[in-house]
């Protein structure tokens, strides 16, 4: 069936607008067969019209009171349409061939076989040059089997594709890769690729210069890498943007490690940089993190203070010459570069842990005795240390009770579940800054 005309605007927003219908009703019909696989056939909804109002669309030149020809063309090119069986006309009551009500597409009696339906929609696909959904809901297919298969089950990036097979399967989005943005999908896969080649904090803008040649690129698809990294991590749900990139190494600026005490660090080449001298703490950059082989503290033990001004308060308060505590800086979630100079600490050092009095702060605790040393201690985070300073404790939040809830259930915290549950109980939360030294 061949057409001899080029749609004109107006009839081209209509004939998508109806193709948009039609996929949409493959889908639902696509889904519902998948959960009911013994329904006689017929029974997919397939009896109702694939239909559009005019006036529920955006067509100011065909109900133009002023200039009729947009109109008389788009008529005629839809009329030729329905002479072809492809479209049913609906005219306004006594506006017959002069103004349309509705437009109703022809379909098959199983429109749920194929998102393309029959040789006549092709028929109109060709005709607006559009593609079918199903072609790329199995070209997307294609592309992520292929890709999945270059990394281990185990591996993050795979359980990531796996899960957005699976949505293609059911017929649902594959978000955030696209049906249609080829281009998005093939950067982001891309992006996923380079990520083992970030064994230090890497600025966004040189990840993209790398992978892409173009400093900005990467922006764009943060957020999709955002999403596929949160769906296959789920403890990096409860993360910021900016915590779960530099779980991956992605940083806007390579940062600094604040350390405070007599710390002795050896590098790959035997070099032994001695830290000692700097008044009151320094900041150690953290990409030369990667090339420490050793690490020596001349302490009785090591703190890891969350927040940076209380850093700053506890080198003051204790003395910057102190033989007790050699001290590093959280910043918050510990990143990888701090987890690795916690894992080079010799093990005959203690290592405690001064964090905030929530959800936030019992929650590094957990996550580094899984990630560092199990016998990392808690320090200022028991109960008597909070009734002390209870007039400058907050209010939990909903989301605050939900979340200690859960993590007294976590049988690494078992030791300080007394003290999650007398924050529960106060439903009360304390900062570390309001802690004095």
């Amino acid at each position: 069936m061949e057409i001899s005309f080029i749609p004109a605007p107006d009839v081209a927003v209509i004939l998508n607008a109806l193709l948009d219908k039609f996929e949409n009703r493959a889908k639902r019909n696509h889904i519902v067969r998948r959960r009911v696989e013994t329904e006689a056939e017929g029974t997919y909804g397939a009896s109702r019209s694939i239909k559009i109002v005019l006036d529920d669309l955006n067509l100011p030149s065909y109900f133009s009171q002023i200039d009729p020809q947009s109109r008389i063309i788009a008529n005629q090119q839809l009329q030729n349409l329905e002479q072809q069986g492809l479209l049913q006309l609906k005219w306004l009551p006594g506006e017959t061939n002069h103004l349309l009500h509705s437009i109703a597409l022809r379909t098959e009696l199983h429109p749920e076989r194929s998102a393309a339906g029959s040789t006549q929609h092709n028929v109109l696909y060709k005709l607006i040059q559009r593609t079918p959904i199903s072609d790329h809901r199995v070209r997307l297919e294609s592309l992520l089997l292929a890709e999945k298969f270059r990394y281990p089950k185990e591996d993050w990036r795979a359980r990531a594709l796996d899960d957005t097979l699976q949505q293609l399967r059911a017929g649902k989005s594959p978000s955030p890769f696209s049906l249609t943005d080829s281009n998005l999908d093939l950067d982001l896969l891309a992006v996923l690729r380079a990520l083992p080649t970030l064994t230090t904090e890497t600025s966004y803008r040189v990840f993209s210069v790398r992978v892409f040649n173009d400093s900005k690129r990467f922006e764009d698809l943060k957020p999709s890498l955002l999403r596929l990294a949160r769906r296959a991590n789920p403890e990096w749900k409860s993360l910021t943007s900016e915590v779960t990139l530099r779980e991956l190494n992605l940083v806007a600026n390579p940062g600094y490690i604040h350390l405070a005490g007599n710390w002795e660090l050896t590098d790959i080449n035997g070099q032994i940089i001695n830290l000692d001298s700097f008044t009151p703490s320094v900041g150690f950059p953290a990409a030369q993190i990667i090339s420490l082989q050793k690490v020596t503290i001349r302490a009785e033990s090591m703190l890891c203070v969350e927040n940076l001004t209380s850093f700053h308060e506890f080198t003051r308060a204790t003395g910057t010459r102190s033989t007790k505590y050699a001290t590093i800086c959280l910043m918050g979630n510990p990143s990888p570069s701090i987890r690795h100079l916690l894992r080079l600490i010799p093990e005959e050092i203690p290592i405690y842990l001064w964090s905030d009095m929530d959800y936030g702060g019992f929650k590094i605790l957990s996550q580094l005795r899984k990630q560092v040393r199990s016998r990392i201690q808690p320090y200022l985070m028991d109960i008597t240390t909070f009734e002390n300073h209870a007039p400058l404790s907050r209010r939990l939040t909903p989301s605050d009770i939900h979340n200690l809830k859960r993590l007294a259930l976590n049988p690494v915290l078992k030791d300080v579940r007394l003290t999650i549950e007398h924050l529960l109980k106060r439903g009360l939360k304390l900062e570390q800054e309001a802690i004095q030294i």
